[in-house]
């Protein structure tokens, strides 16, 4: 196994996600009045709603299927689905909802670009991580290509071998997992983990944002003024 495959797949994972949970805890604890997602739909509503509504669809659904994807032990899935078929499933699910992310994540660049309200507005990482995004989501579709050349499920095994033992903290085992796949693979693998680099940093936090306090919070009594 090589020295760079190590240090990208078996120890960056743990660098990425130190450095997105400090730099959130910290981000919160210094600056919570940046702690927010930034809408610019007050600046320009025009297709504003069907932009955002594809892009968050489409993102959701994948998201969740790498985590059931890629954390389910092939022990458990057996159960259900052969591994021939949970690939065929995955890619199947994972075009349609990447492309609908795709089309809203294209449509929310152009309109952040050629805007001249909301591009004045912008900040430099406003732009990067849509372009990260971008980049991710392209990536991620092609996988989906690569992977019609093997349907035995063989790199998708590979793929979940790798993330269980990452989260099982088995650097060396998820490194070696994962050193066979191909580059289109390993990229999409190394910007997801860069996501987690750029996450604290951006308005990605707004993500695990949730106003729970507001079920505590005290009545506000509004009077009549007469």
């Amino acid at each position: 196994m090589s020295k760079w495959n190590l240090l990208l797949f078996g120890i960056y994972p743990y660098v990425a996600l130190a450095i997105c949970l400090i730099g959130s805890w910290a981000r919160f604890d210094l600056s919570q009045y940046s702690w927010k997602a930034g809408s610019s739909q007050m600046l320009n509503q025009r297709g504003m709603r069907v932009a955002s509504n594809l892009f968050h669809i489409g993102v959701l659904f994948v998201l969740a299927g790498h985590f059931v994807g890629l954390l389910t032990p092939a022990s458990v899935y057996h159960h259900v689905i052969s591994t021939e078929n949970k690939q065929l499933l995955a890619m199947v699910s994972g075009g349609f909802f990447g492309l609908l992310c795709l089309i809203g994540l294209l449509m929310l660049v152009n309109r952040r670009l050629t805007d001249p309200r909301v591009r004045a507005t912008s900040s430099p990482s406003d732009i990067l991580i849509l372009l990260v995004l971008l980049a991710q989501l392209l990536l991620g579709l092609l996988t989906i290509a690569a992977s019609t050349a093997h349907m035995d499920g063989s790199v998708m095994v590979m793929l979940a071998d790798w993330a269980q033992n990452t989260v099982l903290l088995r650097p060396m085992e998820a490194a070696a997992a994962i050193e066979p796949v191909g580059l289109t693979y390993k990229l999409h693998v190394f910007l997801g983990l860069t996501l987690f680099v750029l996450f604290p940093f951006t308005r990605l936090v707004h993500m695990i944002s949730a106003p729970v306090w507001y079920l505590g919070r005290r009545y506000q009594i509004v009077r009549q003024k007469y």
